[in-house]
C-alpha cells in the first residue's frame, strides 16, 4: 500500500506522534497482513485435543505469538478456517496482536466476568478459555446480527458457563452495576488498524471520525465502571492508534474516577512487532476501606423471568436428567435450567448463588448458557450446543472420523453414513476425537444431525 492512499491526516497524526520512526510504521503498510490462530484449551488440553493440535501444526505450519501461550501465526496458503477441526472448535482464527488484551486481562476460573463490545467473539472465546470454562462469562454485542455471530462462536467452541446479550451498555450497567471482577472492553474504535487487513477502512476514517469514537469510548466506559466491582480489573483496548482514543480517552477517565488506577499499558507497533497493531491498558478499582470488596448495588428481589416458569424448566431438566443417566452417563449436569418454549437451557452456576434470573427479564438473550435440549411431544433431542460441551466419554455412544478421511468431508455436508448395525440411538460424532455434531444411528445408517446452517458445499481436506 502506497503512502499517498493514506489520508493526509492520518499521516501528519503518525509523523507527530512516532517522529523518526513513522517512515518504519507507514513502510509496514507495504507488508502482508499477519494470519493467527489461537487453540481453545477447553478442546486442545484433552487427550485427543492434544493430538489433534500438534497434527495442525504440521498441517499449517506455525509460529508461536510471543505475547500468547495459546497463540501462532501460520502463512498463506495455509486456511485452518476451512478444515475440519476449525468446526470441532480446537481453534479461534483472530489476529495476533488482538490476543494480547485477554492475556492482560487475565481472568481467573470461578470469577464473574464481562465482555462488553465481544462480537464476533475472539476476546470471549480467549476469556473463556483462560478461566477454564467455571465461573460467569457475560459476552454482550449490541447490534442483533453480531450477537448472533457471537452466539455461534461460543457454541462452537463448547463453552458451556457463557451468557450472550443483545443489549447496550446503559441497560446492562442497569442490571448489573459492581457485579463484575473483571471486564473487558473492546471499544469500538476508528480502526486504524484494520487499514491493512481491510483497506475499505481508510476510505471510513477522518478526523470527525475519530472524534466521534473518543465520544463513545468515553460513554461506553462509564457504563463499565458501574458494573465493576471495587478491587476489581477493567482492560480497555483498540485497534487504533492515535492518542485521542487511547492514552487520552485513559487518562480522562483516571482523572474523573479517582478510585481507578492503571496498572499497565501495552502498544502492539506492527513495524515492531508481527502483527496489525493494537493497543491496551489495564485499570484496576479500588477496593473499599476494610480492603474487602463491598457487596453488589443489584436488584434483591427474585424477580419473574419472560421464559417458562421455574416449576415447569424444572420438570423438564429432570425429563432430560432422566434421558442422560442412560445417553450421557458423563453428565453432570449442573446449573439452573431455563426453557424457552421447547429449547431447555442451563445457566451457569452464579444465578443459583449471588445472581438470580429475574436479572434477564426483558433482556434479549441470544444464548442462556449452555443450550443442552430441544423438549418435543415428550422426547429429548439433544442440542448441537451440548455435543459440542461434551467429551467423547461423557457420551454412551461415540463415532470417529478421521480428520483426513473423505467420511468427515461426507458429514460436514450433511450425508449420513454407513455404520455397523449394532450401533443404535443418538451418536456422538467427532473427528479425531473432538465432538463436530450428533448423529442418529439406525439399521446401518447415522443419520446426520449437524446443523444445516453449519454445513460446508465443498470438501477440504488439506487444510487450504
Amino acid at each position: 500500500m502506497n503512502e499517498e492512499r493514506l489520508p493526509a491526516a492520518y499521516t501528519a497524526a503518525i509523523r507527530e506522534m512516532l517522529g523518526q520512526e513513522a517512515d518504519a510504521f507507514l513502510e509496514s503498510y507495504t507488508a502482508r497482513r499477519t494470519q493467527g490462530l489461537r487453540f481453545n484449551t477447553l478442546k486442545s488440553n484433552s487427550l485427543s485435543g492434544r493430538a489433534a493440535a500438534e497434527h495442525a501444526a504440521d498441517l499449517f505450519p506455525l509460529t508461536p505469538v510471543p505475547w500468547c501461550p495459546s497463540g501462532y501465526y501460520y502463512e498463506e496458503p495455509a486456511r485452518p478456517g476451512r478444515h475440519a477441526y476449525h468446526t470441532a472448535g480446537l481453534y479461534y482464527i483472530q489476529e495476533p496482536s488482538a490476543m494480547s488484551a485477554a492475556e492482560l486481562l487475565a481472568p481467573r476460573p470461578g470469577e464473574t466476568v464481562l465482555d462488553l463490545a465481544a462480537a464476533p467473539g475472539g476476546k470471549t472465546t480467549h476469556i473463556a478459555a483462560l478461566m477454564q470454562g467455571q465461573g460467569l462469562l457475560v459476552s454482550n454485542e449490541i447490534h442483533p446480527e453480531r450477537a448472533k455471530i457471537l452466539a455461534e462462536n461460543v457454541e462452537r467452541l463448547g463453552i458451556s458457563h457463557a451468557v450472550v446479550t443483545c443489549a447496550s451498555p446503559g441497560e446492562l450497567s442497569r442490571r448489573f452495576p459492581q457485579v463484575f471482577d473483571r471486564i473487558m472492553l473492546d471499544a469500538p474504535c476508528s480502526g486504524e488498524g484494520m487499514f491493512r487487513k481491510d483497506p475499505a477502512a481508510i476510505g471510513e476514517w477522518s478526523v470527525e471520525h475519530v472524534e466521534i469514537c473518543a465520544a463513545r469510548q468515553w460513554d461506553i466506559l462509564q457504563d463499565a465502571y458501574i458494573m465493576l466491582k471495587p478491587g476489581g480489573s477493567l482492560a480497555y483496548s483498540t485497534c487504533t492508534f492515535n492518542r485521542k482514543e487511547n492514552e487520552e480517552t485513559i487518562s480522562r477517565f483516571l482523572d474523573n474516577y479517582p478510585d481507578m488506577e492503571l496498572i499497565a499499558e501495552k502498544r502492539l507497533w506492527p513495524h515492531l512487532e508481527k502483527g496489525e497493531g493494537h493497543f491496551v491498558a489495564l485499570l484496576r478499582r479500588a477496593a473499599t476501606e476494610d480492603g474487602a470488596p463491598s457487596r453488589s448495588k443489584r436488584s434483591s428481589g427474585r424477580g419473574k423471568t419472560s421464559r417458562k416458569p421455574a416449576s415447569t424448566a424444572r420438570d423438564a431438566y429432570q425429563q432430560f436428567m432422566s434421558w442422560a443417566s442412560g445417553e450421557l452417563p458423563g453428565f453432570t449436569g449442573q446449573g439452573v435450567p431455563l426453557l424457552f418454549g421447547e429449547s431447555l437451557y442451563l445457566l451457569p452456576e452464579a444465578f443459583n448463588a449471588s445472581l438470580h434470573t429475574g436479572l434477564l427479564e426483558g433482556l434479549k438473550v441470544p444464548r442462556a448458557g449452555l443450550h443442552i435440549a430441544h423438549l418435543k411431544k415428550n422426547r429429548i433431542e439433544p442440542a448441537h450446543a451440548l455435543a459440542m460441551a461434551l467429551q467423547p466419554e461423557q457420551a454412551a455412544r461415540s463415532y470417529d472420523l478421521a480428520a483426513d478421511s473423505p467420511d468427515i468431508q461426507a458429514w460436514l455436508r450433511g450425508e449420513s453414513l454407513p455404520v455397523p448395525p449394532d450401533l443404535h440411538g443418538w451418536t456422538l460424532v467427532t473427528v479425531d476425537g473432538l465432538p463436530v455434531s450428533w448423529g442418529k444411528a439406525s439399521s446401518g445408517q447415522l443419520k446426520n444431525h449437524l446443523p444445516k446452517g453449519l454445513r460446508i458445499l465443498k470438501a477440504h481436506t488439506d487444510g487450504q
